[in-house]
């Protein structure tokens, strides 16, 4: 079956316009993806009909909306495969559910000098709220070394894995270097000694089918922003006998069952995590993009970036003076990078100038930068609705760019 591109690309109005007198094209999809008319149009449609708060109300606007809200964590459950939609907690994103995961699991399961497993290719979002964990219990992290591919040392993981582990968390795949793990190895590992694990799926979610009950891992967390949805919403999923056990998170309105001035108690799951008045239209807009990504093919999406990123690599390869950032054998749809005296943040600066849009600096990865000797990288990240022809340009404004610089 042949690829829609051209179909694709219709649906996302953004593409259309052009920067600077040049035509769009947006290769920032680590930092967040552009929205379908889909999703736009279902955002629209929610506030001019059917907006209400959820939950509790029996007026007719009110059930339709959270008829929605309820309908879109269905659709999270079945996208990723959870087993009952009380595993699926919505919150602003995967920072946040880290430090959910972090405050919760961790406050009460992990004391003085018990470690903390991570990986040297994490962002912020999974090693500071960590940081912070051990600050507060006495904790020690942990972390798993690199190689200069960009990929885990499994054995040197492995070999950290120990009687005081307490959870390991690691990224899915990395959003600096677009390596992906073998998480499926390492969950069974840490298994082995009945160590939770956590995934940051931030940056594998947009790109390939996840499983979480073939993963089989305990915690799975993703940013609505990266997978064509609006921002401010993302998930965390997690097995229902760990939710159960973990105390509650913040308190206030619709996370409790009764409430006294004497005490409190609080609801089931997944609501005793969803304190407030959640983000209902974004989560409802959710559930269009699960719909949009559906229709499509998460597994035909994945074969087309695959395609793309081995494309752009051999391109790459072939400048003088580029350095590719990151060559794990097995590698999400991302090209990090750096040239020969000259400074990511005027590569970003130049190539916006022609139109295109990357991302330079240190992506949220500083001791990625620190492992690599670079202060930052340039990022091309492609998405479902990224071309070929558009990478040409790419390689091409970047060969000028060296002349320039000479």
């Amino acid at each position: 079956m042949t690829y829609p591109i051209e179909k694709i690309r219709a649906d996302f109005p953004i593409l259309a316009q052009k920067i600077h007198n040049k035509p769009l094209i947006y290769l920032d999809n680590a930092a967040s993806c552009q929205k379908p008319n889909q999703v736009i149009d279902c955002l629209s449609d929610f506030y001019r009909q059917d907006y209400s708060n959820i939950h509790r109300g029996v007026h007719t606007l009110s059930q339709r909306a959270t008829d929605k809200y309820e309908q879109a964590r269905d659709k999270v459950k079945k996208f990723i495969n959870a087993d009952s939609e009380k595993e699926i907690i919505f919150v602003r994103g995967t920072t946040e559910a880290i430090n959910l995961i972090a405050q919760t699991f961790g406050r009460a399961n992990i004391g003085k000098n018990d470690e903390i497993l991570i990986t040297a290719m994490e962002h912020h979002s999974n090693i500071v709220p960590w940081q912070m964990l051990c600050q507060q219990t006495g904790a020690i992290l942990k972390v798993a070394p690199i190689n200069k591919q960009g990929e885990l040392i499994y054995d040197k993981f492995e070999s950290l894995i120990s009687d005081k582990t307490k959870l390991v968390s690691v990224v899915h795949m990395s959003n600096a270097l677009g390596t992906v793990n073998p998480v499926k190895k390492i969950i069974a590992a840490a298994h082995a000694k009945n160590i939770p694990v956590l995934l940051d799926g931030a940056q594998a979610i947009p790109h390939m089918s996840v499983d979480v009950q073939d993963l089989d891992c305990d915690f799975y967390v993703f940013s609505g922003h990266k997978l064509y949805a609006p921002s401010g919403i993302g998930v965390l999923y997690g097995k229902q006998a760990l939710l159960n056990t973990m105390p509650a998170y913040q308190g206030g309105g619709d996370m409790i069952r009764t409430v006294s001035f004497e005490k409190s108690t609080y609801s089931t799951l997944p609501y005793k995590f969803e304190a407030g008045t959640p983000n209902i239209a974004d989560t409802v807009a959710l559930g269009a993009a699960i719909d949009y990504l559906n229709t499509v093919g998460m597994d035909t999406i994945a074969a087309y970036e695959y395609e793309l990123l081995i494309y752009a690599t051999a391109k790459a390869r072939q400048i003088g003076g580029l350095t590719i950032v990151g060559d794990a054998a097995e590698k999400g749809a991302i090209l990090s990078f750096t040239l020969d005296k000259i400074h990511p943040h005027d590569i970003g600066t130049m190539l916006d100038s022609v139109g295109i849009a990357i991302r330079a600096g240190h992506h949220c990865a500083m001791p990625v930068m620190d492992f690599f000797n670079v202060p930052a990288t340039a990022r091309a990240s492609f998405a479902m609705y990224n071309t070929k022809a558009e990478i040409d340009v790419l390689m091409e404004a970047i060969q000028e760019l060296m002349t320039v610089f000479g």
